[in-house]
């Protein structure tokens, strides 16, 4: 297993480079381990006192220190697989690739088991852009040891530069059920859902360029990018195409509501329920779009209620009602569905907002004060988050620039 730094996130998505973000140190065998090799040079104290060394050197930072003492530990014991693993992996620190690429090879013809190695390499090909040639190694190195994230998440981003999205939105899933709270991870799954899609609408175009169903998707794929304005011409042509058919008139006025163009908005939600009375998405957002006029809480409030007879479960309709509630001071009655709504969407700061003015309304003053932390603590992640998102967005910029070609 390939142990890397928890705090240092691997970044990369088309046109992006991965940093080398490698373990500060890959550990040797044990003196035991030394002994046990066949070659009677693997014993000599001279290879000891050169590992005791290199340890030195890499724990004060003298990196080229260290490959000299591993350098010289090959030269007396050329059979010693981990040097050359730990080697590498010093070449690769230095962005080395072509000496790491070297060492690691000979290193895998020593010991070609030493999955480590294994995953180094594919590291190393992969800076060197040998993306076909790492592909091998990374699957090598994450078949071994499935629960090495560093591994897979190579992997996954060496498949998305071959264009290979369906496996590496499968690895991807993998790494989000076992880190959902890594950013990157789920970036890089929402773009290569985006390819995805784009793909798809690619063989919709070579079926039939003017069908529902391609504007349609057109219209999600906008939408996904936040191009709302683009996704409403999609949408409308749906509509027009096909009136009647259940979905044209929900996702026209989804466009419609992200834009807060109430009226529109509302328009479509109520010709999509003529088409589809059980569609509790358009019965909610009509309680909602009241909600945000400042309208009439107690006909919100009956909106609201028609989805949630609908669909129970539906955490914004509950978000909503709570508001239409407390609007109309029912805050005993708002309690309830807010700690639903929290139970189900924890990571929603406003749900804790809104909780908080409940409970302070009713005199729980204590878990008002507790709900009102967690908001305030949600909110600074959500503008560490959004600064993060601008500093990815102009280094895409950057890279996709002409001098970065």
């Amino acid at each position: 297993m390939l142990f890397f730094p928890s705090h240092s996130p691997l970044r990369g998505f088309f046109g992006r480079r991965i940093p080398v973000l490698l373990l500060s140190f890959v550990a040797l065998l044990p003196a035991a381990a030394i002994r046990a090799q066949t070659n009677s040079d693997a014993t000599d104290p001279r290879t000891l006192q050169l590992y005791s060394e290199a340890k030195e050197a890499e724990a004060r930072g003298d990196v080229p220190g260290a490959v000299e003492k591993y350098e010289a530990i090959l030269q007396i014991a050329p059979r010693l697989g981990p040097a050359y693993n730990n080697l590498g992996a010093l070449y690769l620190r230095q962005r080395e690739y072509a000496k790491a690429t070297a060492v690691l090879e000979k290193g895998l013809k020593v010991d070609p088991k030493m999955q480590s190695a294994s995953a180094l390499l594919g590291i190393s090909l992969y800076e060197m852009r040998e993306y076909d040639k790492a592909r091998p190694r990374l699957e090598a190195a994450v078949r071994s040891n499935p629960k090495d994230d560093n591994a897979e998440l190579f992997l996954a981003n060496d498949l998305i530069k071959l264009g290979d999205f369906e496996p590496a939105a499968a690895h991807l899933q993998a790494l989000a059920q076992r880190q959902p709270d890594n950013q990157e991870v789920w970036y890089l799954l929402g773009n290569v859902y985006k390819q995805l899609s784009m793909n798809a609408l690619t063989k919709l175009n070579a079926i039939d360029p003017n069908s529902v169903l391609v504007h349609e998707v057109s219209g999600e794929i906008m939408e996904s990018m936040k191009n709302f304005d683009g996704a409403l011409v999609e949408f409308k042509k749906a509509v027009d195409m096909a009136p009647q058919q259940p979905g044209t008139h929900d996702r026209l006025g989804n466009a419609y509501w992200e834009l807060l163009m109430w009226e529109p908005a509302t328009r479509e939600f109520r010709a999509e329920l003529e088409n589809d009375p059980y569609n509790c998405n358009a019965q909610w957002k009509i309680g909602d779009i009241l909600l945000e006029q400042h309208l009439d809480p107690e006909q919100a409030l009956s909106e609201v209620n028609k989805a949630l007879d609908l669909c129970p479960s539906l955490t914004d309709a509950r978000v909503d009602r709570a508001r239409a509630l407390q609007r109309l001071n029912r805050h005993e009655e708002a309690i309830p569905d807010l700690q639903a709504a929290e139970k189900a969407s924890p990571e929603v700061a406003n749900i804790h907002f809104l909780l908080s003015q409940s409970y302070r309304a009713v005199g729980r003053k204590q878990e008002a004060q507790a709900e009102m932390q967690l908001f305030s603590k949600l909110e600074e992640s959500s503008r560490d988050a959004s600064a993060e998102r601008a500093k990815r967005l102009l280094q895409d910029r950057d890279n996709t620039a002409p001098n970065n070609q």
